[in-house]
Parts: C-alpha cells; sequence; structure tokens
C-alpha cells in the first residue's frame, strides 16, 4: 500500500485564489496585523510568510515587531494599537512569547472580534458550546484539508497525540462536534498503552513536537495519518510523523507541506470572514 499525500500547498492555493475573489468584490480590504516579540528565526519565517499571503490575496498587513527585551506592558500596548485600529480586521500574537511574558494574559487582552488565531478564551468557550466563533487555525486546517480530499470524519475513530491549546484540546470539540461527527481520543503523556490507541484509530493526528514518533507500526493499514508537530534537529525540520508511515496509511499529511500551507489559509479564511460579518 502507497498513501495518497495530502498536499496542503496545493489545496492551499486553490483557497488562496478562493479568497482573492472574495476580496476582489468587497468594498473594505480586509486587513491582518501581527505582533511577533524576540528574534526567533522560525517566528520571524513564519510571520513573512503570514504577509506574503496577504499581499497574494490582496488583504492589507500591519506588522508590529518587537524586541525580545520587550516588557509585558510593550505587547499589551501593541495590541491595544491594534484593537483600536480601523485598518486591522484581526490579528495574532505570534507564539511562542519570550520567557517573562504572560501568554494567556497577553490573549485574554486581544479583542474577540479580531482574534484570527481563534484562541481568545471567549472564542474557545463558543468552540465549546457550539456557537460561532473564529475556529484555530490549525484544527480548522485539519478538517479542511481532508474535506478537499472528501475524506469525512463522520463515525471515524480519531485518535489525536497531543493535548495542546492550539491544536490537541480545540481539534478534539471540533471534530465532536455535529457535523464532524468524530469519536476522539486525546492522548497525552500519561496516556497508557499509546499504542492500542493509535492501532485501532481510523484517522491519527501527532501533534507533539517529536521528531518521527509516530512510526507505522502504530498505525492500523489504511489509516489516514495527518503530521502536524515540527521539530528542528541537526538533520533539519522533521515532522512527529515517520516517512515511513505512508506506506502503510491510505492517505498521509506530511510535515512540511501538509496541514502547515493549510493553516495559513485559514489564517487569511478567518481574517475575511470577520471582515464580512463585523
Amino acid at each position: 500500500m502507497s498513501a495518497i499525500i495530502l498536499d496542503g500547498k496545493a489545496k492551499a492555493a486553490i483557497i488562496k485564489d478562493e479568497l482573492r475573489q472574495v476580496v476582489l468584490t468587497m468594498a473594505k480590504k480586509p486587513g491582518l496585523g501581527t505582533i511577533l516579540v524576540g528574534d526567533d528565526a522560525g517566528s520571524h519565517s513564519y510571520v513573512s510568510g503570514k504577509h506574503r499571503d496577504c499581499a497574494e490575496v490582496g488583504i492589507n498587513s500591519i506588522r508590529i515587531d518587537l524586541p525580545a527585551t520587550a516588557s509585558q506592558n510593550d505587547v499589551a500596548a501593541a495590541l491595544k494599537d491594534l484593537n483600536n485600529s480601523n485598518e486591522c480586521t484581526g490579528y495574532i500574537v505570534q507564539l511562542p512569547l519570550p520567557n517573562g511574558i504572560n501568554a494567556n494574559k497577553i490573549l485574554e487582552s486581544i479583542d474577540p472580534n479580531k482574534d484570527a488565531d481563534g484562541l481568545h478564551p471567549l472564542n474557545l468557550g463558543k468552540l465549546v458550546i457550539g456557537e460561532r466563533a473564529p475556529l484555530p487555525c490549525t484544527p480548522r486546517a485539519i478538517l479542511e484539508l481532508l474535506s478537499r480530499y472528501s475524506l469525512t470524519t463522520s463515525g471515524k475513530d480519531v485518535v489525536v497525540i497531543g493535548r495542546g491549546l492550539t491544536v490537541g484540546r480545540p481539534l478534539g470539540l471540533l471534530l465532536s462536534q455535529r457535523g464532524s461527527d468524530a469519536t476522539v481520543t486525546t492522548t497525552h503523556t500519561k496516556t497508557k498503552a499509546l499504542i492500542s490507541h493509535t492501532k485501532r484509530a481510523d484517522i491519527v493526528i501527532a501533534a507533539i513536537g517529536s521528531a518521527h514518533f509516530l512510526t507505522a507500526e502504530m498505525i492500523k493499514p489504511g489509516a489516514i495519518v495527518l503530521d502536524v508537530g515540527i521539530t528542528r534537529t541537526s538533520a533539519g525540520l522533521q515532522g512527529d510523523v515517520h516517512p515511513d508511515v505512508a506506506k502503510v496509511a491510505s492517505a498521509f499529511a506530511p510535515m512540511p507541506g501538509g496541514v502547515g500551507p493549510m493553516t495559513r489559509a485559514m489564517l487569511l479564511s478567518n481574517v475575511v470572514e470577520m471582515a464580512q460579518n463585523n
């Protein structure tokens, strides 16, 4: 067996073209803001990519870069500027933040109506009760990628490896909502006999940031596997899933090139939808 590769880059290009057509019809162009604190090369590269995406789609962009020495008050002031900006439809604070800055306090200070990452406590609460709100970009990207390949989650057993705030926890909620209708098991560092869960799953999503953690022996033949984690190693960037999994799975979203480009596309979708709804 050889897995169908879920090409997030190709599907994201289609989505960006769809968004470009929508933006052309809008009287006022959406605007994405970003706040980046520190000198992490990966974060700078990722944020730059988001602004290139905006230019491709026709979304205005506002970039605020702060030094690693920025204080909690400095970051809060930048948030206030974007909360009050008429040009900013939605914005994100690039995570992780440097040590000494309380990320939860920062996320709580974002205007929920401008929360392009869908991580404000109010919006996560709306996700819990099924109310409309901006969705966390990576969980939304996973569902959108599956949908673009006509892969259904309804009635499927899904195992999520990782319970982080940006992927694991909100993904479990999203997958189990009406319309997605999956049965979800969220596993973590205290899960006993992890392989007993992954081996029975129809869909496995790895999001822990441990290079090549999920191996071919840990999944059943024909499972759908999505790699979300990323680790910087001496050999370069590596995902959570060993490449040999593609020989056993029926469909595989690799890292890079799978969920990552779709996450950026979903950020643009959130910003355009917020501009339409506000």
